[in-house]
């Protein structure tokens, strides 16, 4: 009845947010495993009419939906982790295909922080977390409609991803007393989303956070560095700066 209103400014208004948040509402209260299969089955529904709220301009609608199916991801009820897996898999899907086939870049970022989200929050990581992950790539491996793309192959680095930033974490907490040990480990987290910027800003931060709160004023100035430098490449590929080796600040910066 309202498709012409929620489609309106490609979807980024506000009665497209508050049918979004009637949906998330769903998934935030507890509800019976059969309850949720009928969410999953509407929020499919919904991703598939209107997927420029999800894949164009903010990300908030993106990164919500990501954070609430990665909890259901790891709920006690077999059948919900495979419901909630088989959503994940066709959201990404779904931005493969928004974007002409040609990455999940959205999806990909916004899943990563919401994981960041929910060690802190919930506690994923175990058993069924990791079963819910082997599903994504079972339905990724076993998709013949995408067999020709790189698709599957983008949903494997995802998921392989997702397991170091677990792995990462854990380690993190092992060794949150040792300040030399946490940042090694957060540097090598960093070094990892080199090809993901915004990410790789994220810990680079973290990193200088921990470098100036221990007194290491060079390091910390360091790591702001590198952040000028992700940022500058950025606007240069833009085309908004010019950059020369005469412009260089450090040699570290690559």
């Amino acid at each position: 009845t309202f498709q012409r209103q929620l489609q309106q400014s490609d979807c980024q208004n506000v009665l497209m947010k508050k049918v979004f948040d009637t949906h998330m509402l769903f998934l935030q209260i507890n509800q019976s495993a059969a309850a949720l299969k009928h969410v999953f089955a509407a929020l499919r529904l919904f991703v598939g009419k209107f997927p420029s709220a999800f894949f164009q301009g903010q990300a908030d609608l993106c990164g919500s939906l990501c954070y609430e199916i990665l909890k259901c991801c790891n709920h006690r009820s077999r059948s919900t982790q495979t419901e909630a897996s088989a959503l994940l898999y066709f959201f990404m899907r779904k931005n493969f295909e928004f974007n002409k086939q040609k990455s999940i870049v959205r999806s990909h970022l916004q899943l990563i922080k919401a994981v960041s989200q929910l060690i802190a929050d919930a506690g994923i990581g175990g058993p069924r977390f990791q079963h819910s992950l082997a599903i994504i790539n079972n339905f990724a491996n076993g998709d013949k409609q995408m067999k020709n793309v790189n698709f599957p192959a983008e949903v494997k680095d995802l998921t392989k991803r997702i397991r170091t930033v677990l792995m990462a974490t854990a380690q993190m907490k092992e060794h949150e007393k040792d300040p030399e040990m946490l940042v090694d480990l957060q540097y090598s987290l960093a070094n990892s989303y080199a090809s993901t910027p915004e990410l790789r800003r994220t810990w680079l931060e973290s990193m200088a956070k921990i470098h100036a709160r221990n007194g290491d004023l060079s390091e910390a100035a360091m790591c702001y560095i590198h952040i000028a430098a992700l940022i500058a490449e950025y606007l240069k590929r833009k085309g908004k700066i010019n950059i020369s080796k005469t412009n260089c600040i450090s040699i570290n910066i690559i």
